[in-house]
Formats: C-alpha cells, sequence, structure tokens
C-alpha cells in the first residue's frame, strides 16, 4: 500500500519514510500542503496519507478541508500528525476531515497501529467497493430484460435492438445466464407424435 508523508522538517520526513519503509509501505514523500494536495487530487491517489498540521503556506487542515471538498471517490485514508494535543485541536482536525489523529513526539508502536487501523477500514471499502459494482453489473444485466420486446405472433422470433428476428432461446442466452434443456410439451407430443402420445397416455400400454 502506497503512503503519502507530508510534512516540511526533514528529519521528520525522513523518520517517517525510514519507518514506514521498513514495514513494507510504498512511501511518497512531500515537503508542503500544496504539493501534497496535487498529489491526493492525482487519480492515482495514495490510499493513506499522513499529514502534518504545522507547514508553511497551506497549513494540513487546509489541505484536508480541500481533499473533501473536491473527491467523493477515492478518498484517502488521512491520518493527522501534529504537536497540538488539546481536545479543541483533535476536534478541529477531525472535523476538517482527518480520520485519526496522532500527536508528536509519536511512538513508532502506536503509529504502525494507527496505519493498521487504517489499512483495515481500506481494505474494508475496497471489498464494500467491488460488491457495489457487482450489483451495478447485476442490475445492469437485469435492465436489459426489462421493457417491451417485439415477438412474432406466429414463429415467436424476438426482434433485437438492430433489428435482427432471433429464436428465444438465442436472445435470452445472449442477454442473461440462462441455459436452455429442450424437451416437449403435452400438446406438442400430441400433434406432432400422436402415436407415442397415445402410448404415453393410455395406463394399459406396455
Amino acid at each position: 500500500m502506497r503512503i503519502l508523508i507530508a510534512e516540511d522538517e526533514p528529519v521528520s520526513r525522513s523518520i517517517l519514510s525510514a519507518m514506514l519503509g521498513k514495514c513494507g509501505y510504498d512511501v511518497v514523500e512531500t515537503e508542503d500542503g500544496e504539493s501534497a494536495l496535487e498529489r491526493l487530487l492525482d487519480e492515482d491517489v495514495p490510499k493513506l496519507a499522513i499529514i502534518d498540521w504545522q507547514m508553511p503556506g497551506m497549513d494540513g487542515l487546509e489541505v484536508i478541508r480541500r481533499i473533501r471538498e473536491a473527491r467523493d471517490d477515492h478518498r484517502p485514508y488521512i491520518l493527522m500528525l501534529t504537536a497540538r494535543d488539546e481536545k479543541a485541536d483533535i476536534i478541529a482536525g477531525l472535523d476538517a476531515g482527518a480520520d485519526d489523529y496522532l500527536t508528536k513526539p509519536f511512538d513508532p508502536g502506536e503509529l504502525q497501529s494507527r496505519i493498521a487501523v487504517g489499512q483495515r477500514l481500506i481494505e474494508m471499502q475496497d471489498r464494500l467497493d467491488a460488491k457495489i459494482e457487482e450489483l451495478r453489473d447485476a442490475l445492469d444485466h437485469v435492465e436489459t430484460l426489462r421493457g417491451i420486446l417485439p415477438i412474432c405472433c406466429f414463429c415467436k422470433k424476438i426482434r433485437d435492438d438492430k433489428g435482427y428476428w432471433n429464436q428465444v432461446e438465442a436472445y435470452m442466452s445472449s442477454h442473461s445466464d440462462l441455459e436452455f434443456s429442450h424437451g416437449i410439451c403435452p400438446e406438442c407430443m400430441k400433434k406432432h407424435y400422436p402415436e407415442v402420445y397415445e402410448d404415453i397416455d393410455d395406463p394399459d400400454s406396455p
């Protein structure tokens, strides 16, 4: 999983990057709010971001606000990193759109645990998105069988969207997951195979 770090202090950024790299994460480093915002608005956005509150120019809170306003899809999980530890500051960070909050100086174990929580939530969201996509595909599939079907009153062929006439079996097979097995109903048996029908219908026949 890729993690973006937005930290203007070089030493802290290097420590964070080294720690995350040892844990197997692919780290993307940025040193200010503007570059962090640019990367988080890309199509190929990292799924998790660690954003420092205090940075020159655009601070972390503003970055988070703009990300939440700009993205409805592919929203990154955001961990706010700051030396502020007052309740009012924590509330401000979460209200801005941060998913979690970690104060400096941070404990490496706590950082890893909070990232693990974020990763679990990201994986749950990915599975949910996959299920939603499956449901959309299923709905699209069902929609193809809705509406009025032009059908010949004599041969019972169905006219498709391109104007071609198809056997019912061919049309249904191409628009659904149905498979057909053929048999003969009693009326057709009596009409086309009367001798066989009589034998079947006669309980005394051998």
